[in-house]
């Protein structure tokens, strides 16, 4: 396992819809930010999409990445094939053994059955390149939903993305979640999370914080996947809630950052 940053760990300072920063984070300064943290991966999702690289552009940031040793990891969301395809052609030039995939795009929320159909389609340019798809538990979907699509398509081509707060959105704790996609399991979000009443007392928050400040426990994590035999690299991800301000929120992203990659670093050594 080695622990790593991605474009998930940096969102506000990449732009969030509404809130864009004057200079957006780049794909070349996320590099940056990981090689000053002294990490060796990084991982980029649909926020901050390499295809938006033109060539000359994408050759000065995979000698960047080779030179200081970094491993690119690639994600995407929603089912086009074209989009899927373009991705997988960049994890096949950066190595990567999976293709991180959040099936739902906007105004398109596939049912199980209609993932399956797609992708299944798409297997054989995968199995090919020598990548596996993971699916991220990212809200709508039961982990044994998730479970049961992986399994229709196939060990040997699948598994998941393992978020460690998303599934809140179907009503599944970490327990739940951990224990039934651990087995499952080719790449983790670290992301920790508190949960507090509102001031009325009459309703809850989720929201995240630094890993190991919140209720996550981060050893029992680790645990549980090696028990299932698994030994993903680990991303931190950020719930970064919004202060005031859009530089003072930036900033306090970067201090998070910072301080989970920190603690983290304690039970994860590379």
């Amino acid at each position: 396992m080695r622990l790593g940053i991605g474009s998930y760990t940096y969102t506000w300072a990449i732009g969030v819809p509404g809130r864009m920063p004057a200079c957006p984070l780049t794909a070349r300064e996320l590099l940056e930010r990981a090689a000053a943290l002294g990490l060796r991966v990084v991982q980029f999702c649909d926020n901050l999409p390499l295809t938006r690289l033109g060539p000359a552009d994408l050759d000065e940031f995979e000698r960047y990445a080779r030179e200081h040793r970094l491993a690119i990891e690639i994600g995407t969301r929603g089912m086009d094939p074209g989009n899927l395809l373009a991705h997988l052609a960049l994890a096949r030039r950066f190595g990567a053994p999976f293709l991180r995939l959040v099936v739902d795009s906007t105004g398109h929320e596939p049912t199980p059955e209609e993932v399956v159909e797609s992708l299944h389609a798409l297997l054989p340019q995968f199995r090919d390149a020598g990548v596996k798809l993971a699916l991220e538990n990212h809200d709508r979907f039961a982990s044994r939903t998730l479970a049961r699509i992986v399994d229709e398509l196939g060990a040997d081509e699948a598994g998941v993305c393992l978020d460690t707060v998303n599934s809140f959105g179907a009503l599944e704790g970490p327990e739940l979640v951990v224990g039934t996609l651990a087995p499952y399991t080719l790449n983790l979000h670290v992301k920790d999370f508190i949960i507090r009443r509102v001031s009325s007392q009459m309703g809850f928050i989720v929201e995240g914080c630094p890993a190991g400040r919140g209720r996550l426990n981060l050893p029992w994590l680790l645990e549980e996947l090696r028990a299932a035999g698994r030994d993903p690299n680990a991303i931190l991800e950020l719930w970064t809630p919004f202060a005031h301000s859009l530089e003072l929120t930036m900033a306090r992203e970067e201090a998070w950052a910072r301080e989970s990659i920190s603690r983290l670093r304690q039970l994860i050594p590379d």
